[in-house]
């Protein structure tokens, strides 16, 4: 399995709904601000079209940068991604780890210490979290964790954790103190009038 130093402070995913920018575009001004780990992520797109997308996106990043596709193992297969992130009810961790092999990143959301503990027997590279506040780009997101759970999860498992859900820039630095390994951030990354490379690159200097 990949190395738990693959995982920087901020993880960052794309979004089509908050920008209007193509999951290229998206990535091309992350990566100029600084982001080394990105997530595709498109819960109602088209599937052809999101498979397009994913093959553009890996045609055009540097080596250094890490894409990791969101549910669509078939779709990390086929594009050779560096692995896939999956929910509760994607397709099993075991399963895709036999499929993408021992170098992909797999990761694995859960939302309650229970889960959180489960996940990290699973062959999986880190364990997710969230959300810990409200969230808005989730049609039906599952109810909010808070700050306090990440401490307390962080401290009963051994793979890293990553804590995602309405989190912001601001906010990161409470929560990776708290004890997450990384912070997943979509909105406040991809929405003006500050510029994404702007926001990250702010954030990785300080």
């Amino acid at each position: 399995m990949a190395p738990s130093s693959l995982l920087p402070p901020i993880y960052a995913i794309t979004d089509l709904s908050l920008t209007g920018l193509s999951h290229l575009e998206q990535v091309e001004r992350l990566i100029a601000g600084g982001a080394t780990l990105i997530q595709l992520r498109d819960k109602g797109g088209d599937c052809q079209a999101f498979y397009q997308a994913a093959r553009e996106v890996m045609a055009a990043r540097p080596p250094e940068v890490r894409i990791l596709i969101n549910d669509r193992v078939d779709i990390a297969l086929a594009v050779a991604a560096d692995g896939v992130h999956l929910g509760q009810t994607d397709l099993p961790p075991a399963v895709a780890r036999r499929l993408l092999g021992e170098a992909a990143i797999i990761g694995f959301s859960t939302h309650s210490l229970e889960q959180a503990e489960a996940a990290d027997q699973l062959p999986v590279d880190y364990v997710a979290l969230g959300p810990i506040f409200p969230t808005r780009t989730k049609a039906n997101p599952s109810p909010v964790v808070g700050t306090a759970l990440v401490s307390q999860v962080a401290g009963r498992i051994s793979k890293p954790l990553v804590a995602i859900g309405g989190i912001t820039l601001a906010a990161a630095p409470a929560i990776l103190g708290a004890g997450a390994a990384s912070v997943a951030i979509i909105s406040d990354l991809l929405t003006p009038p500050v510029s994404i490379r702007e926001k990250l690159f702010r954030f990785l200097q300080e």
